[in-house]
Order: C-alpha cells, then sequence, then structure tokens
C-alpha cells in the first residue's frame, strides 16, 4: 500500500511540475512580446494551446473559459486577442462569413479551405501552389513577400 501512494504522490508531484513549467513558459511568451502577465491573458493563452481546435472566434474563447469556469468577459477576450494579434502571438482572418477567428502564430505557413455550409475551416499545404505563386510573381518582376488563400468550398455530392 505504501508503495502505491508513492506513486500516487510523485504522479501528483510530476503534474503539478509540468503545470507550473508551463505557466512558467507561458508567462516568458508574454513577457518576450511586452505584455504583462495577467489572469486573463494566461487563460486565454491556455485555451488557445490546450485546444483540438485550431480556429477561434472571441466567442468561442469566452465559451471555453465558461466550461472551465473562468469569467472573462467578451470585452476583455477582444482587447486580448487583439494585443495577442499585434505582439504576433496570434493570426487573425476575416472569412467571408464576416467574423474574425484567431489562430497561434506559431504554426508553419499554410492555406486555408472555408466550408461555405457548415463554417468548417481546412488548413492545408500544397508545394505547387507555393511553386506557382512564386513564379506567378517573378513573371511579372516581384519577389512573392507573403500570401493569403482561402478556397471556399462546399462537399462534393454523392452520386
Amino acid at each position: 500500500m505504501l508503495c502505491l501512494t508513492q506513486d500516487v504522490n510523485q504522479k501528483q508531484k510530476r503534474d503539478f511540475i509540468d503545470r507550473k513549467e508551463k505557466t512558467i513558459v507561458k508567462n516568458q511568451q508574454l513577457k518576450k512580446v511586452g505584455l504583462k502577465v495577467t489572469v486573463p491573458r494566461l487563460r486565454i493563452l491556455q485555451v488557445l494551446e490546450s485546444s483540438d481546435k485550431t480556429h477561434f472566434s472571441a466567442e468561442d474563447v469566452y465559451k471555453a473559459l465558461l466550461d472551465i469556469r473562468e469569467d472573462v468577459s467578451l470585452a476583455t477576450i477582444y482587447r486580448v486577442l487583439t494585443q495577442f494579434e499585434r505582439a504576433g502571438l496570434v493570426n487573425r482572418h476575416k472569412f467571408e462569413e464576416g467574423h474574425a477567428v484567431f489562430e497561434l502564430a506559431n504554426s508553419e505557413h499554410h492555406d486555408h479551405m472555408v466550408c461555405i455550409d457548415t463554417g468548417e475551416i481546412i488548413e492545408f499545404q500544397n508545394e505547387l501552389i507555393e511553386k506557382a505563386q512564386n513564379e506567378i510573381a517573378n513573371a511579372h518582376g516581384y519577389e512573392l513577400v507573403d500570401h493569403t488563400l482561402v478556397l471556399y468550398v462546399k462537399k462534393l455530392k454523392k452520386t
């Protein structure tokens, strides 16, 4: 029984240390981009980093915070997401359906498809498209510096 208790205590200790290390990293991320470490900023960053979802509206973040019993106003969430965008922590996308969505900026370059029926956002990478865009810019006497590609799609009908 003593061995089992020690194992549980060790696991709890490791979990506590892991949480502490993650908090330190988040604190450093915020400080590195010139933002003061506040509980709302930490919680919002936690939601963005811990979810399987990659694109969040401010309302999505609000609902996720409510789910973990964090009381952060929608106005604060909008303000923090805008601060994160200015600091380079998140990218803002404004797809055709109107509302802005945010994703963490630490991912590799990718393009997006947006389903016009469901609003689902699908990320993809395609080297042929990337190469063609560079070739087009070069053919017109330009160097491609950055781009955004969004394809608006709908599911193929099954026949």
